[in-house]
């Protein structure tokens, strides 16, 4: 992934696919920990934690992780003061319920609204808790809890969050909604569809995009940079933009 243009490595141990069940504390730990470790110490990369559970940030941020990317958006009890005490970058996603049970008939009035309102507190919250602000990521969380026509409104309003100021992560890659839009494709059939909705991502202000195919995401990212840098032949020639993988 690094050879092929990632500048963060994502690594989490219980999954968060529509159904799954929670592990426990000590599997999650048994897990991450070791992977974070050896990562950590043979690669250079920022190490990302995707966790919900306070016990499991603390313990990876020891192990050498740098950022916290949490599906719960620090609701689980003691994860505010955790990411507080450890000082480091926090993702805060919104979920509707939880895995084993968001996809169950999804209702929102305005999509769109409901999400900005739910990031903005959880902003709020994280910033009165102590978190600095310039360290908070959002990420609107594609799939999670939402139907496909829930998923395209965010992504055509995405411009939305990135109004917001803050950096803005965008998780689209294979992504069920992809394969629905494809005509029910399976996982292995929907590179290009990802690609497609990761570049309109970037176009209304994402960041940061969470993927899988790192070598064909990073051509996408480096056409799209090339036009929005035009007037830059600098940034052109370089590649360079800021966006990160």
């Amino acid at each position: 992934m690094l050879d092929e243009g990632a500048d963060i490595v994502d690594i989490g141990g219980e999954s968060t696919r529509p159904g799954a069940a929670p592990v426990p504390i000590q599997v999650e730990l048994d897990r991450v920990i070791p992977v974070i470790e050896r990562v950590t110490a043979e690669l250079d990369v920022q190490v990302s934690v995707d966790t919900s559970k306070p016990e499991v940030m603390r313990a990876a941020v020891a192990a050498g992780a740098s950022l916290v990317n949490d599906v719960d958006a620090l609701r689980q009890p003691g994860a505010l003061q955790a990411v507080c005490e450890l000082d480091v970058p926090v993702c805060l996603m919104h979920m509707l319920g939880q895995p084993r049970s968001m996809q169950d008939a999804p209702r929102y009035d305005d999509v769109v609204a409901e999400v900005g309102v739910f990031l903005q507190q959880r902003v709020a919250d994280a910033v009165a808790a102590g978190v600095d602000r310039a360290k908070i990521w959002i990420d609107p969380g594609f799939g999670f809890g939402k139907t496909l026509q829930h998923n395209l409104k965010l992504l055509k309003r995405l411009d939305y969050f990135a109004d917001m100021g803050l950096p803005l992560l965008v998780g689209l890659s294979r992504k069920s909604m992809i394969g629905a839009i494809l005509g029910n494709a399976p996982v292995e059939r929907r590179l290009y569809g990802s690609l497609a909705a990761g570049v309109m991502a970037l176009e209304r202000g994402a960041s940061i995009l969470r993927v899988h195919d790192v070598a064909a995401t990073a051509d996408a990212v480096r056409v799209f940079t090339a036009v929005r840098n035009c007037d830059r032949p600098d940034l052109v020639a370089s590649g360079s933009d800021g966006s990160r993988q």
